[in-house]
């Protein structure tokens, strides 16, 4: 008997971090500031959407703003600690989250 295909934790964190780029575009405000704190334009950022590093990047992004952690966790119905724990499953994850 076949057993379903379950979600690896890595595909876990892409598909949460796609969401938070999507919870990002969706606020001009949270866009732009994400736009200026990385230096990058909307052109980057598409180029980006599919890498699993920037998405590992949007990520650390919201979990260096509590706040934003905070309402991004509430928008997803996620604990922020999962939030974390998903970033680790991304290339380029600091230990410190």
């Amino acid at each position: 008997m076949m057993r379903p295909k379950t979600q690896n934790h890595s595909e876990a964190a892409e598909i949460l971090a796609i969401n938070a780029l999507g919870f990002l575009a969706a606020d001009g405000e949270r866009l732009q500031r994400f736009m200026d704190l990385s230096g990058l334009d909307v052109a980057a950022i598409r180029a980006g959407a599919s890498s699993p590093a920037f998405l590992g990047g949007i990520l650390d992004h919201l979990l260096a703003d509590e706040s934003l952690l905070l309402i991004f966790a509430e928008d997803q119905q996620v604990r922020p600690e999962r939030i974390a724990e998903l970033r680790r499953k991304l290339p380029g994850a600091s230990i410190d989250f």
